[in-house]
């Protein structure tokens, strides 16, 4: 199929686009890579009137590793940029990011979609809005009145549904503190589809190589990517090193007892909590050897 008519706008800055949507109304749409909203639009479920075009704005292009530790990844950064990174940018302490990459659909999707375009998204099994939850990220979005930083935990309100006005744009997403043993893990029919079900686990470990607590994020299992205290719970129990395979094990249990996923054409809900279960198991384990 072919998208519905619109009317083409090319923003020449950021504070240029979040003026155009201010003048355009609920009617206008910001389209940088295109890897999520050109299908939509294809299948028409998506059929704005205007699309502000953000993709050549190389103001959002970039990766930048702080002094404090923390990184910041403009919003028109691609997810092959991202998992091309050199360790100078991305090292040990933000690997999970570079790693999670090969999960993103295939090579031609992650060199034209970008970071900004899979979390304005929303989609609740995208790579990117579940790092984002679980490594506390800060999304600042531009509008006509300037900047906000918004909290992943605040940004992501339901099936791609996001905390961003209609004349805002997300233009850099930071995250603050690296997380050295963090894994993503995901399911799908055929590598490069969307997930079922998506995990991803950051362990807290002591300088002995215990476990002392972590946090593990789910996507697929309700309409935003979620933490899972009971999971978290378990984890702060904690293990010696060598020890922590019965409390990983407990840990996905755990995660799967306590989620309340959806039964859809993808697979039931106890279907998903099976997925649950292996997912936070393996994510666990790869986070461990980090």
């Amino acid at each position: 199929m072919k998208p519905a008519p619109f009317a083409y706008h090319r923003a020449r800055d950021a504070a240029g686009a979040a003026r155009l949507l201010a003048e355009l109304g609920d009617d206008a749409k910001v389209i940088a890579g295109g890897q999520s909203l050109v299908p939509m639009m294809s299948f028409r479920l998506a059929r704005p009137g205007h699309l502000v075009d953000i993709g050549g704005l190389r103001e959002l292009d970039y990766l930048r590793a702080e002094a404090d530790g923390s990184l910041r990844i403009g919003a028109l950064t691609t997810h092959h940029a991202v998992e091309t990174a050199p360790d100078g940018v991305i090292g040990p302490g933000f690997r999970v990011l570079r790693d999670a990459m090969s999960w993103v659909g295939h090579l031609p999707i992650r060199t034209r979609g970008t970071v900004g375009g899979s979390i304005a998204h929303g989609d609740t099994t995208a790579e990117w809005c579940l790092l984002a939850v679980l490594l506390d990220a800060e999304l600042t979005a531009l509008g006509p009145h300037g900047r906000r930083v918004i909290p992943a935990a605040e940004f992501f309100h339901g099936f791609y549904t996001t905390a961003l006005e209609p004349d805002e744009i997300l233009v850099e997403i930071t995250f603050p503190a690296p997380a050295p043993h963090a894994a993503l893990t995901e399911f799908a029919e055929r590598r490069g589809d969307f997930a079922i079900v998506s995990t991803a686990v950051s362990l807290d470990l002591g300088p002995a190589g215990e476990v002392r607590g972590g946090r593990v994020a789910l996507g697929g299992v309700a309409p935003a990517p979620v933490r899972s205290p009971e999971a978290e719970a378990v984890l702060a129990v904690g293990a010696a090193a060598g020890a922590e395979a019965e409390l990983f094990t407990a840990c996905a249990h755990a995660a799967a007892a306590a989620a309340d996923p959806p039964h859809d054409a993808n697979g039931s809900a106890a279907y998903r909590r099976t997925l649950i279960r292996t997912l936070v198991q393996d994510a666990c384990e790869e986070a461990m050897t980090r």
